[in-house]
Protein backbone atom coordinates (compact mmCIF):
# COMPACT_ATOMS: atom_id res chain seq x y z
CA UNK A 1 0.00 0.00 0.00
CA UNK A 2 1.32 3.69 -0.72
CA UNK A 3 1.52 6.08 2.37
CA UNK A 4 -1.40 7.83 0.87
CA UNK A 5 -3.68 4.39 0.97
CA UNK A 6 -2.68 4.09 4.44
CA UNK A 7 -3.19 7.00 5.79
CA UNK A 8 -6.61 7.35 3.90
CA UNK A 9 -7.03 3.52 5.34
CA UNK A 10 -6.26 4.87 9.16
CA UNK A 11 -8.82 7.87 8.44
CA UNK A 12 -11.73 5.66 8.03
CA UNK A 13 -10.71 3.12 10.68
CA UNK A 14 -10.94 6.24 12.73
CA UNK A 15 -14.57 7.22 11.58
CA UNK A 16 -13.71 10.11 9.31
CA UNK A 17 -15.99 11.19 6.38
CA UNK A 18 -14.30 10.55 3.34
CA UNK A 19 -15.39 11.13 -0.18
CA UNK A 20 -15.51 10.02 -2.35
CA UNK A 21 -16.15 6.72 -0.50
CA UNK A 22 -12.84 4.55 -0.61
CA UNK A 23 -12.55 1.32 -2.55
CA UNK A 24 -10.23 -1.70 -1.88
CA UNK A 25 -10.29 -5.35 -2.27
CA UNK A 26 -7.96 -8.61 -0.77
CA UNK A 27 -6.87 -10.36 -3.70
CA UNK A 28 -4.48 -13.28 -3.91
CA UNK A 29 -3.90 -16.53 -5.98
CA UNK A 30 -8.09 -17.24 -6.47
CA UNK A 31 -8.05 -14.40 -8.88
CA UNK A 32 -4.23 -12.43 -9.40
CA UNK A 33 -2.74 -15.25 -11.70
CA UNK A 34 -5.81 -15.94 -14.62
CA UNK A 35 -6.13 -12.33 -14.10
CA UNK A 36 -2.72 -11.64 -15.27
CA UNK A 37 -2.35 -14.38 -18.10
CA UNK A 38 -0.67 -17.08 -16.15
CA UNK A 39 -1.42 -20.30 -14.13
CA UNK A 40 -1.55 -20.66 -10.35
CA UNK A 41 1.73 -23.34 -10.06
CA UNK A 42 3.86 -20.23 -12.13
CA UNK A 43 2.27 -17.35 -9.72
CA UNK A 44 3.51 -19.69 -6.58
CA UNK A 45 6.49 -20.87 -8.21
CA UNK A 46 8.10 -17.39 -10.21
CA UNK A 47 9.38 -15.06 -8.15
CA UNK A 48 9.42 -12.55 -11.37
CA UNK A 49 5.46 -13.35 -12.57
CA UNK A 50 4.74 -12.86 -8.63
CA UNK A 51 5.63 -9.54 -8.29
CA UNK A 52 4.59 -8.40 -12.07
CA UNK A 53 1.34 -9.60 -11.67
CA UNK A 54 1.01 -7.71 -8.31
CA UNK A 55 2.31 -4.21 -10.03
CA UNK A 56 0.17 -4.99 -12.72
CA UNK A 57 -2.91 -4.59 -10.38
CA UNK A 58 -1.90 -1.86 -8.64
CA UNK A 59 -0.85 0.14 -11.90
CA UNK A 60 -3.94 -0.73 -13.48
CA UNK A 61 -6.38 0.07 -10.26
CA UNK A 62 -4.16 2.80 -8.52
CA UNK A 63 -7.15 4.45 -7.00
CA UNK A 64 -8.58 1.33 -4.84
CA UNK A 65 -6.61 -0.19 -1.94
CA UNK A 66 -5.41 -3.80 -2.42
CA UNK A 67 -5.17 -6.00 0.77
CA UNK A 68 -3.13 -6.93 2.35
CA UNK A 69 -0.93 -5.85 -0.26
CA UNK A 70 1.50 -7.51 -2.27
CA UNK A 71 0.57 -11.08 -0.55
CA UNK A 72 3.20 -13.70 -0.59
CA UNK A 73 1.29 -16.87 0.02
CA UNK A 74 0.69 -20.38 -1.11
CA UNK A 75 -2.97 -20.68 -0.61
CA UNK A 76 -4.33 -22.96 1.85
CA UNK A 77 -0.87 -24.88 2.63
CA UNK A 78 0.98 -21.92 3.84
CA UNK A 79 0.61 -22.74 7.74
CA UNK A 80 -0.44 -26.20 7.52
CA UNK A 81 2.49 -26.66 5.90
CA UNK A 82 4.83 -25.82 8.90
CA UNK A 83 3.24 -28.75 10.70
CA UNK A 84 4.75 -31.20 7.95
CA UNK A 85 1.00 -31.29 6.02
CA UNK A 86 1.74 -32.46 2.46
CA UNK A 87 0.43 -30.45 0.27
CA UNK A 88 -0.97 -31.22 -3.51
CA UNK A 89 -0.20 -28.31 -6.19
CA UNK A 90 -2.44 -28.65 -9.23
CA UNK A 91 -1.21 -26.60 -12.00
CA UNK A 92 -4.35 -24.25 -12.29
CA UNK A 93 -6.16 -24.75 -9.43
CA UNK A 94 -6.08 -24.00 -5.40
CA UNK A 95 -3.46 -26.12 -3.76
CA UNK A 96 -4.62 -28.69 -0.50
CA UNK A 97 -3.11 -29.31 2.44
CA UNK A 98 -3.82 -32.74 3.62
CA UNK A 99 -4.73 -33.82 6.89
CA UNK A 100 -2.04 -34.90 9.58
CA UNK A 101 -4.25 -35.56 12.53
CA UNK A 102 -6.44 -38.97 11.89
CA UNK A 103 -6.92 -39.11 15.96
CA UNK A 104 -7.31 -36.78 19.20
CA UNK A 105 -4.48 -38.39 20.05
CA UNK A 106 -1.91 -37.56 17.74
CA UNK A 107 -2.76 -33.89 18.93
CA UNK A 108 -0.73 -34.40 22.06
CA UNK A 109 2.36 -34.90 19.93
CA UNK A 110 2.28 -32.61 17.37
CA UNK A 111 5.36 -30.41 16.62
CA UNK A 112 5.91 -26.74 17.77
CA UNK A 113 6.97 -25.25 13.89
CA UNK A 114 9.65 -22.65 13.57
CA UNK A 115 8.53 -20.17 11.41
CA UNK A 116 11.71 -19.21 10.34
CA UNK A 117 12.54 -22.88 9.20
CA UNK A 118 9.72 -24.78 8.53
CA UNK A 119 7.38 -25.19 5.59
CA UNK A 120 6.63 -23.04 2.91
CA UNK A 121 7.09 -19.79 5.46
CA UNK A 122 10.69 -19.74 4.70
CA UNK A 123 9.65 -19.30 1.05
CA UNK A 124 7.11 -16.55 1.52
CA UNK A 125 9.37 -14.83 3.39
CA UNK A 126 12.19 -14.72 1.23
CA UNK A 127 9.94 -13.57 -1.45
CA UNK A 128 8.98 -10.63 0.17
CA UNK A 129 12.32 -9.75 0.93
CA UNK A 130 13.54 -10.27 -2.53
CA UNK A 131 10.79 -8.02 -3.69
CA UNK A 132 10.97 -5.33 -1.88
CA UNK A 133 13.51 -3.39 -3.28
CA UNK A 134 10.69 -3.02 -6.04
CA UNK A 135 7.70 -2.91 -4.23
CA UNK A 136 9.06 0.45 -2.40
CA UNK A 137 10.35 1.73 -5.96
CA UNK A 138 6.84 1.40 -7.23
CA UNK A 139 5.73 3.74 -4.09
CA UNK A 140 4.27 0.98 -1.87
CA UNK A 141 5.64 -0.25 1.71
CA UNK A 142 5.13 -3.93 3.42
CA UNK A 143 2.18 -3.20 5.74
CA UNK A 144 0.59 -6.20 6.94
CA UNK A 145 1.61 -9.71 8.53
CA UNK A 146 -1.09 -12.43 7.29
CA UNK A 147 -2.05 -15.86 7.97
CA UNK A 148 -5.13 -17.84 8.52
CA UNK A 149 -6.75 -17.80 11.65
CA UNK A 150 -6.23 -20.85 14.49
CA UNK A 151 -9.85 -22.52 13.58
CA UNK A 152 -8.93 -22.17 10.61
CA UNK A 153 -5.44 -24.06 10.34
CA UNK A 154 -6.94 -26.48 12.77
CA UNK A 155 -9.46 -27.08 10.06
CA UNK A 156 -6.93 -28.41 7.94
CA UNK A 157 -4.82 -30.21 10.00
CA UNK A 158 -7.74 -32.74 11.04
CA UNK A 159 -10.75 -31.65 8.77
CA UNK A 160 -13.24 -29.52 9.42
CA UNK A 161 -16.03 -31.90 10.26
CA UNK A 162 -13.89 -33.48 12.73
CA UNK A 163 -12.81 -30.80 14.41
CA UNK A 164 -15.96 -29.60 15.01
CA UNK A 165 -16.74 -32.63 16.47
CA UNK A 166 -14.13 -32.81 18.53
CA UNK A 167 -15.05 -29.11 19.95
CA UNK A 168 -17.90 -31.07 21.92
CA UNK A 169 -16.74 -34.18 22.44
CA UNK A 170 -13.12 -33.65 23.36
CA UNK A 171 -12.96 -29.87 24.71
CA UNK A 172 -9.59 -30.47 26.00
CA UNK A 173 -7.98 -31.80 23.22
CA UNK A 174 -9.10 -29.03 21.31
CA UNK A 175 -8.17 -26.76 23.85
CA UNK A 176 -4.75 -28.16 23.63
CA UNK A 177 -4.60 -27.83 19.30
CA UNK A 178 -6.29 -24.02 19.13
CA UNK A 179 -3.36 -23.08 21.82
CA UNK A 180 -0.21 -25.09 20.13
CA UNK A 181 -1.90 -23.52 17.26
CA UNK A 182 -1.95 -19.79 18.58
CA UNK A 183 1.79 -19.92 19.35
CA UNK A 184 2.58 -20.48 16.32
CA UNK A 185 0.79 -18.06 14.64
CA UNK A 186 2.00 -15.49 17.07
CA UNK A 187 5.58 -16.45 16.53
CA UNK A 188 4.64 -15.91 12.96
CA UNK A 189 3.44 -12.49 12.64
CA UNK A 190 6.12 -11.48 15.04
CA UNK A 191 8.66 -13.22 12.96
CA UNK A 192 7.06 -10.84 9.88
CA UNK A 193 6.72 -7.94 11.93
CA UNK A 194 10.71 -8.22 13.14
CA UNK A 195 11.47 -8.73 9.20
CA UNK A 196 9.96 -5.47 8.06
CA UNK A 197 9.61 -2.43 10.44
CA UNK A 198 7.31 -0.78 7.86
CA UNK A 199 4.14 -3.78 8.98
CA UNK A 200 1.43 -1.78 10.68
CA UNK A 201 -1.23 -4.13 10.19
CA UNK A 202 -2.16 -7.95 10.62
CA UNK A 203 -4.78 -9.39 8.40
CA UNK A 204 -6.25 -13.85 9.56
CA UNK A 205 -8.49 -14.97 7.56
CA UNK A 206 -11.14 -17.29 9.64
CA UNK A 207 -14.30 -18.72 8.30
CA UNK A 208 -14.29 -21.55 11.03
CA UNK A 209 -15.67 -18.49 13.08
CA UNK A 210 -19.07 -18.60 11.28
CA UNK A 211 -20.04 -22.54 11.90
CA UNK A 212 -19.84 -22.06 15.53
CA UNK A 213 -22.43 -20.65 18.12
CA UNK A 214 -21.68 -18.17 20.46
CA UNK A 215 -20.67 -19.96 23.65
CA UNK A 216 -18.10 -22.59 22.03
CA UNK A 217 -16.20 -18.95 19.72
CA UNK A 218 -16.21 -17.36 23.48
CA UNK A 219 -14.57 -20.80 24.73
CA UNK A 220 -12.09 -21.97 21.87
CA UNK A 221 -12.06 -18.97 19.66
CA UNK A 222 -12.04 -15.54 21.20
CA UNK A 223 -9.04 -15.75 23.80
CA UNK A 224 -6.88 -16.96 21.21
CA UNK A 225 -7.92 -14.22 18.68
CA UNK A 226 -7.59 -11.29 21.63
CA UNK A 227 -4.08 -12.79 22.25
CA UNK A 228 -3.66 -12.28 18.41
CA UNK A 229 -4.92 -9.33 17.54
CA UNK A 230 -2.85 -7.99 21.00
CA UNK A 231 0.14 -7.79 19.11
CA UNK A 232 1.51 -3.83 18.35
CA UNK A 233 -0.03 -3.06 15.48
CA UNK A 234 -2.81 -0.08 14.49
CA UNK A 235 -4.60 -2.35 12.19
CA UNK A 236 -6.20 -5.57 13.15
CA UNK A 237 -8.11 -7.24 10.10
CA UNK A 238 -10.14 -10.52 9.83
CA UNK A 239 -11.93 -11.98 6.68
CA UNK A 240 -14.75 -14.46 7.45
CA UNK A 241 -16.69 -14.81 4.79
CA UNK A 242 -19.29 -17.46 6.20
CA UNK A 243 -22.06 -16.40 8.25
CA UNK A 244 -21.31 -13.56 10.60
CA UNK A 245 -24.65 -12.71 12.33
CA UNK A 246 -23.58 -14.23 15.46
CA UNK A 247 -20.18 -14.01 15.31
CA UNK A 248 -19.80 -9.88 14.44
CA UNK A 249 -21.23 -8.29 17.69
CA UNK A 250 -17.73 -9.73 19.24
CA UNK A 251 -15.43 -8.27 16.62
CA UNK A 252 -14.66 -4.88 18.99
CA UNK A 253 -14.11 -7.63 21.83
CA UNK A 254 -11.96 -9.55 20.01
CA UNK A 255 -9.84 -6.37 18.63
CA UNK A 256 -10.95 -6.52 15.48
CA UNK A 257 -11.15 -2.84 13.89
CA UNK A 258 -11.45 -4.01 9.90
CA UNK A 259 -13.78 -6.79 8.61
CA UNK A 260 -14.02 -8.44 5.50
CA UNK A 261 -17.47 -10.34 5.50
CA UNK A 262 -19.59 -12.51 3.25
CA UNK A 263 -22.91 -10.68 1.44
CA UNK A 264 -25.61 -12.51 3.58
CA UNK A 265 -25.90 -9.76 6.09
CA UNK A 266 -26.57 -6.05 4.88
CA UNK A 267 -23.30 -3.32 5.75
CA UNK A 268 -26.23 -1.73 7.51
CA UNK A 269 -27.20 -4.64 9.90
CA UNK A 270 -23.73 -4.96 10.44
CA UNK A 271 -23.12 -1.47 11.45
CA UNK A 272 -25.90 -1.86 14.27
CA UNK A 273 -24.20 -5.45 15.52
CA UNK A 274 -21.03 -3.89 16.06
CA UNK A 275 -22.20 -0.80 17.48
CA UNK A 276 -20.64 1.08 14.35
CA UNK A 277 -17.10 0.57 16.31
CA UNK A 278 -15.39 -1.93 13.23
CA UNK A 279 -14.76 -0.59 9.57
CA UNK A 280 -16.76 -2.65 6.74
CA UNK A 281 -14.91 -3.69 3.54
CA UNK A 282 -17.78 -5.14 1.56
CA UNK A 283 -20.13 -6.43 0.59
CA UNK A 284 -21.03 -6.78 -3.26
CA UNK A 285 -21.99 -10.21 -4.11
CA UNK A 286 -18.47 -11.38 -5.45
CA UNK A 287 -19.41 -14.56 -7.34
CA UNK A 288 -23.20 -13.78 -8.91
CA UNK A 289 -22.28 -9.80 -9.41
CA UNK A 290 -18.87 -8.98 -9.33
CA UNK A 291 -17.79 -11.95 -11.24
CA UNK A 292 -21.09 -13.01 -13.33
CA UNK A 293 -22.78 -9.85 -14.25
CA UNK A 294 -22.42 -7.69 -17.00
CA UNK A 295 -20.19 -4.83 -16.36
CA UNK A 296 -23.75 -2.44 -16.48
CA UNK A 297 -24.99 -5.08 -14.14
CA UNK A 298 -21.96 -4.76 -11.69
CA UNK A 299 -22.69 -0.74 -11.48
CA UNK A 300 -26.00 -0.59 -11.43
CA UNK A 301 -26.02 -3.31 -8.24
CA UNK A 302 -22.99 -1.29 -7.05
CA UNK A 303 -24.96 1.83 -6.87
CA UNK A 304 -27.87 0.21 -5.36
CA UNK A 305 -25.69 -0.71 -2.19
CA UNK A 306 -23.98 2.53 -2.16
CA UNK A 307 -27.50 4.03 -2.37
CA UNK A 308 -28.50 1.88 0.28
CA UNK A 309 -26.55 3.26 3.11
CA UNK A 310 -27.42 4.49 6.14
CA UNK A 311 -24.04 6.12 7.42
CA UNK A 312 -21.34 5.84 4.86
CA UNK A 313 -18.70 6.41 7.80
CA UNK A 314 -16.49 3.35 8.17
CA UNK A 315 -17.40 1.63 5.52
CA UNK A 316 -14.34 0.62 2.31
CA UNK A 317 -17.01 -0.41 -0.67
CA UNK A 318 -15.88 -3.93 -2.13
CA UNK A 319 -17.00 -7.20 -2.11
CA UNK A 320 -18.32 -9.63 0.18
CA UNK A 321 -15.11 -11.99 0.63
CA UNK A 322 -11.93 -11.65 -1.45
CA UNK A 323 -11.72 -11.39 -5.45
CA UNK A 324 -13.15 -14.29 -6.68
CA UNK A 325 -11.54 -15.89 -9.62
CA UNK A 326 -12.77 -14.39 -13.49
CA UNK A 327 -13.60 -11.23 -12.45
CA UNK A 328 -12.69 -9.00 -15.04
CA UNK A 329 -11.09 -6.23 -15.17
CA UNK A 330 -14.35 -4.22 -17.22
CA UNK A 331 -16.28 -5.41 -14.08
CA UNK A 332 -13.76 -4.15 -11.31
CA UNK A 333 -14.20 -0.31 -13.45
CA UNK A 334 -17.61 -0.60 -13.59
CA UNK A 335 -17.59 -1.18 -10.15
CA UNK A 336 -15.03 1.43 -9.31
CA UNK A 337 -17.06 4.04 -11.39
CA UNK A 338 -19.86 3.39 -9.73
CA UNK A 339 -18.99 3.79 -5.99
CA UNK A 340 -17.05 7.26 -7.44
CA UNK A 341 -20.19 8.67 -8.92
CA UNK A 342 -22.43 7.30 -5.99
Amino acid sequence: MTDQHWELLQRVIKGEVVNPMPTGFIIDCPWLPNWYGVNIIDYFSNDQIWIDSNLKAINDFPDTMFLPGFWSEFGMCTEPSAFGARCTFPPNEFPHAHKIIHSWDDIDNLPEPNPKTDGLLPFMLNRLKLAQPKIEAAGHKIRFSVSRGPLNVASYLMGTTEFLTMLMMEPDKAELLVRKITAYLKNWHELQMETFPTIDGMLMLDDIIGFMGEDEFRQFGLPYFQELYGLNTSVKFLHNDAPCRVSAPLLPEMGVNLFNMGFEVTLNDLKELTQNKVTMLGNLPPRDVLAAAAPEEVYKATTELVGSLKDRTRIIMSCGGGMPPAVSTENISAFLNAVKNG
